[in-house]
């Protein structure tokens, strides 16, 4: 028979990715800016600045 081995996951459960505001600030900008166009079957992508 096969051993199943794993790692424990609680470890990884506590190390939480926390982003920087100008990240953040970024994201939210560019996605306020993004317009998708759609137009028979196609999608067009515009930023607006």
């Amino acid at each position: 028979m096969a051993k199943f081995y794993f790692k424990s996951s609680r470890k990884e459960e506590q190390q939480q990715l926390v982003p920087k505001k100008i990240t953040v600030d970024f994201l939210l900008n560019y996605s306020k800016a993004l317009s998708v166009i759609d137009y028979n079957k196609m999608k067009f992508e515009a930023l607006l600045n």
